[in-house]
C-alpha cells in the first residue's frame, strides 16, 4: 500500500485502532451507566417509579450505546485486519504481535452484546 517499508505506517494504523477502541469502551461504559441509572431511579422510588417511561427510556438508550460501542469495536478490528493485509512484511516490526489489538476489540464487542442481552432479559422479569 505505502511502499515505504517503514514500520511507522503500521504503528499509525495501530494508534488508530486504539483510538477507536477507546471510543468503543467509552460508549459501552456510557451505555452501562445509562441503563443502571434507570435501576437506580426505580430503587429511589421504592420500586414504583413516578414516571414508568423513564425506566424504559434508560433501558433503550443504554442498550443503544452498548450496541453502537460493539459495532465500533468490531468494525475497527475488521478494518485494521484488512489494512494489515495491504502492508509489506518490512512495514510490520519483526516479532510484533498483530492479533492482540483486534482480539481485544472483538472481545469488547462480545462483552457489550452480552451485556445488552442481559439487560433486555432481566428488564422483563
Amino acid at each position: 500500500m505505502s511502499y515505504l517499508d517503514d514500520p511507522r505506517v503500521y504503528f499509525a494504523a495501530e494508534r488508530t485502532l486504539l483510538a477507536w477502541q477507546r471510543t468503543a469502551i467509552a460508549l459501552v461504559g456510557l451505555g452501562f451507566v445509562v441503563e443502571r441509572f434507570g435501576l437506580f431511579m426505580r430503587m429511589l422510588a421504592g420500586g414504583n417509579p413516578l414516571h414508568p417511561g423513564h425506566v424504559q427510556t434508560s433501558l433503550f438508550f443504554g442498550i443503544l450505546f452498548l450496541l453502537i460501542g460493539a459495532v465500533i469495536a468490531a468494525f475497527a478490528a475488521w478494518q485494521f485486519r484488512r489494512f494489515l493485509r495491504d502492508l509489506s512484511e518490512a512495514e510490520i516490526p519483526r516479532g510484533h504481535s498483530t492479533w492482540f489489538g483486534p482480539a481485544t476489540n472483538y472481545a469488547l464487542a462480545l462483552a457489550a452484546l452480552s451485556m445488552a442481552t442481559w439487560f433486555i432479559v432481566t428488564s422483563n422479569g
